[in-house]
């Protein structure tokens, strides 16, 4: 079994230890960094009542607390499954250098995990959207954008 079979192996097995503890829907994910696991989740949002509890999440949290930064440089993230569009754009925002994943949208899809509706939602216009999204506020809160600006001290990301 190589390396990579093996991390994926426990983020599999973490997704059947959230099954057994009732704490979420399965899925699991660990994160690697040189060869050694540096985070662990899985889905928790049932057990939480926080809807943004999954493993990825849960995962890249606990590797950011680890190694006391918020990006995952040089980091591998192995999911059980491919990742929901939620877990997509974090996983983006946490910049590991790659992605490896188990199971796919429409296994997922198959038992009850179906996020096609959110990726058409991303791809209409926001009038069109089932849930509205309507701005208000700007001209206030375009002055925190303007003062974030011109701020010198601030850590870019």
């Amino acid at each position: 079994m190589t390396r990579e079979e093996e991390f994926m192996l426990e983020a599999v097995n973490l997704s059947r230890k959230g099954v057994q503890n009732n704490a979420g829907g399965p899925f699991g994910c660990v994160i690697v960094k040189d060869g050694e696991v540096v985070g662990r989740g899985y889905n928790k949002v049932t057990s939480t009542n926080d809807p943004t509890a999954h493993a990825e999440v849960v995962a890249i949290r606990d590797a950011c607390q680890k190694l006391g930064t918020f990006q995952l440089d040089g980091c591998e993230v192995y999911t059980s499954c491919e990742p929901c569009p939620m877990c997509l754009g974090a996983i983006y925002w946490a910049r590991p250098k790659v992605i490896y994943y188990a199971n796919n949208r429409q296994d997922a899809a198959a038992i009850g995990f179906d996020d096609s509706m959110i990726y058409e939602e991303m791809s209409c216009n926001m009038e069109n959207r089932k849930i509205p999204v309507i701005s208000l506020g700007r001209e206030r809160a375009i002055k925190v954008f303007e003062e974030w600006e011109s701020k010198h001290d601030k850590t870019g990301y």
